[in-house]
């Protein structure tokens, strides 16, 4: 079955790392048709159009589906987060991070591996926010919905049931936000009642990043509101060796964007040293999202391979290989396991 998708190659590393990721799909014999735009972020500001360019949204709106590299995103002023234009735009409101050790990584745990969902839309993240000149005051407002909460609490059920998971563990603050977290960790006692196979937690935000350092593997799916799901999910990659090698979506009823969840980095662009795993991760999600279950399968196993046994890695992760000769060496292998 051919799929259109559409290709964000982003800027910085984005192009090397995309460039890489599309070779080691094409590698698997999956069919895609690929809809390319490059021009989004900074380059398209400095073409006088928006970051967020209307044909970009115009092309995930036709395909349902996008592969995303980095795009930089300016700090302290400049143009409004393309990830988060996106995410509101095409309403994603899953962000679904799993964090899963590599062989042969130099992490703190063995065997990590657990799944952080962050409501993606709404949250401190609504970009709801005043500025009292005259006193100097800045307000930020956390807005928290029913139907965001159900929503993405579901969601996470929905993928625990769907994926073999066992335990489903809600992140909060509402001993003292008590009425926006307080809402979230009501509506997830609702919903787990429907769930009753799957058991269910909840955990205070700043007690569970203090555990999941000490003892990561008591946790399988955690779900919360979007700026403290933001945080687990950095943290959380930091237990399996980084962002470098931590894959990203973001999904909605209609539409999904899968990225490389780390920066830039235009320190290195055009160097070709950057690690291209994360997005090539991120792909293996997207093509079970698009039921190419085989393929997935194939690429997970070899980029494991790769990493137990540590020949052909890049620089960031203990080897000496370029971006091309790690994505060549991947795609060696998945056709060779195809036969292509």
């Amino acid at each position: 079955m051919a799929h259109e998708i559409t290709l964000l190659p982003g800027d910085g590393i984005g192009p090397e790392v995309t460039e890489a990721t599309v070779r080691v799909i094409e590698a698997a014999g999956v069919d895609v048709s690929w809809d390319e735009h490059r021009m989004i972020g900074q380059s398209a500001v400095d073409d006088d159009r928006p970051a967020l360019p209307p044909d970009v949204i115009d092309s995930i709106e036709s395909t349902g589906v996008a592969l995303k590299g980095p795009i930089t995103t300016p700090v302290g002023g400049g143009f409004t987060s393309v990830n988060v234009q996106l995410r509101q735009r095409m309403d994603l409101y899953a962000n679904v991070r799993p964090c899963t050790t590599l062989p042969g990584l130099n992490t703190p745990f063995e065997d990590t591996d657990l799944i952080i969902f962050r409501e993606n839309t709404e949250g401190l993240y609504s970009g709801i926010e005043y500025f009292d000149e005259r006193l100097e005051i800045a307000d930020s407002i956390a807005r928290v919905t029913r139907r965001g909460s159900e929503r993405i609490i579901r969601f996470c059920f929905e993928y625990a049931k769907a994926y073999g998971r066992d335990r489903v563990t809600l992140a909060h603050k509402a001993n003292i936000l008590k009425k926006t977290s307080g809402l979230f960790l009501d509506i997830g006692e609702e919903i787990a009642a429907d769930y009753p196979e799957i058991a269910f937690d909840n955990e205070i935000i700043d007690a569970l990043c203090m555990k999941l350092v000490m003892t990561p593997g008591d946790y399988d799916c955690i779900v919360s509101t979007n700026l403290f799901g933001d945080i687990l999910s950095d943290l959380a990659a930091g237990l399996v060796g980084g962002l470098g090698v931590t894959a990203g979506a973001n999904i909605g009823d209609e539409y999904a964007v899968f990225e490389a969840v780390h920066g830039s980095a235009p320190d290195i662009a055009g160097q070709n040293v950057a690690n291209p795993t994360a997005l090539i991760r991120s792909a293996v999600m997207m093509l079970r999202h698009l039921d190419e279950e085989a393929a997935a399968v194939t690429i997970a196993d070899v980029i494991e391979e790769m990493y137990e046994e540590g020949e052909c890695l890049t620089a960031d992760v203990g080897g000496s290989a370029s971006t091309t000769e790690f994505a060549e060496a991947v795609a060696d292998r998945v056709s060779h396991r195809t036969g292509r």
